[in-house]
């Protein structure tokens, strides 16, 4: 009865016997202590098939859980890891800590963990619910060892004066550095063929560097290439990097090299013709249009001018000066009747008539001398015009 009433008292507080420690996914409700068994804790099974899954660094532990094995649903697991040399230590052989806890999960993540790639380590797993917890379930992990290889995290191929160079990127921890800072004896397996189709027929090299060459490859032809990680320690390999595919160079025919040249030719050719011709479209509208090939008379353009040096036109004004310019012209000849031309007077429209005469009457003593004077050299050439013709009657 005593036995019953601690390890009530024990449940009570959430104490667990199989471990000594207090529990904290267990709820701290007061409540009345119910007897149970010593064999209760055993009512709770454990995980089953614990295993790591690693890629590089990441660590992943896993494990599986019937869940027809607790009638109640709220079961929860707790994730620990513990260096292997402290095992041995009795004042450290406590120094669990604590990955994930009370997590409802089938899975705990042990990447950030600051687990040593080159130690030893140990890591358990428990379920626990509201009144039962399981017993610890514990593997031994060594990512040396156990961790699995990842591929490159790149390959690049390119031609290079007929062959085809690959380059290869180590794979990365989790914190993107290189995996040779943990394997110095990373070797890559690289393998080669010609065209998609042969696969069957591959060639394969093994290396330890980061850039290779590959040999004895026929020219202007595609090939593919792919690339593993290996660790022969442990005897580890990775997946195969994806197929990257490249044609080879090689040197070209005389007969294309000179196709080529004629087609350049060509082109060259046809390249300076449009530009030449552009060119003297432009040239031609620009000279046309500030230098016309037609120039007007001299004369025009003194009148059009304001004075003879000047390239500045005259305005006209709206009041401009009209006057009537008439004269009587006579062409003799010497051996026929002298025939008369009578030059042709331009008048002015008839509503301007008046003003015009009126501007004749109004204008200076010179313009009134020049009328009359006008006027008497038409009435002699009228006179000496009759003479002549009565004398040549009379002969």
């Amino acid at each position: 009865m005593k036995l019953r009433a601690v390890f009530s008292f024990l449940l009570w507080f959430g104490i667990s016997p199989a471990v000594g420690t207090i529990s904290p996914c267990l709820p701290w409700t007061f409540r009345t202590p119910e007897p149970i068994s010593m064999s209760g804790m055993a009512n709770l099974p454990r995980p089953r098939n614990v295993r790591p899954q690693t890629l590089n660094t990441d660590y992943i532990l896993k494990w599986d859980w019937d869940q027809t094995a607790s009638s109640e649903s709220s079961t929860t697991f707790t994730a620990q890891s513990l260096a292997k040399y402290k095992v041995k230590n009795a004042k450290r052989k406590n120094d669990w800590k604590t990955v994930c806890e009370c997590t409802s999960e089938h899975h705990c993540d042990f990447t950030g963990a600051e687990l040593y790639y080159l130690g030893m380590w140990l890591l358990r797993v428990r379920a626990q619910n509201e009144s039962h917890v399981s017993s610890w379930v514990q593997i031994e992990f060594c990512p040396d060892r156990d961790a699995a290889i990842g591929p490159p995290s790149a390959v690049e191929v390119k031609p290079v004066k007929g062959m085809l160079e690959v380059a290869i990127s180590d794979p990365l921890t989790s914190e993107n550095t290189s995996m040779k800072d943990w394997v110095k004896d990373l070797q890559y397996i690289v393998q080669y063929w010609k065209d998609p189709l042969e696969m069957q027929k591959k060639k394969q090299l093994v290396i330890t560097t980061n850039l290779v060459t590959l040999p004895d490859l026929e020219t202007w032809t595609v090939y593919c290439v792919r690339v593993q990680s290996r660790y022969d320690f442990y005897n580890k390999s990775s997946t195969f990097s994806p197929i990257h595919c490249e044609q080879t160079e090689g040197q070209m025919p005389y007969w294309q090299i000179f196709l080529y040249f004629l087609l350049s030719l060509a082109v060259s050719f046809l390249l300076v013709l449009g530009l030449s011709f552009c060119f003297f479209k432009s040239f031609k509208a620009i000279k046309n249009t500030f230098y016309p090939s037609i120039q007007l008379p001299t004369h025009i353009q003194e009148y059009l001018c304001d004075s003879p040096g000047s390239d500045m036109p005259h305005l006209l004004t709206t009041e401009s000066e009209v006057e009537i310019c008439c004269d009587r012209l006579d062409i003799l000849a010497a051996d026929t009747v002298a025939t008369d031309v009578v030059m042709e007077i331009h008048n002015p429209p008839q509503d301007s008539e008046q003003d015009g005469r009126n501007h004749i009457r109004h204008s200076s003593g010179d313009s009134g001398v020049y009328s009359t004077e006008e006027g008497t050299g038409a009435s002699q050439a009228l006179k000496e015009g009759e003479k002549v013709k009565l004398e040549k009657m009379g002969r």
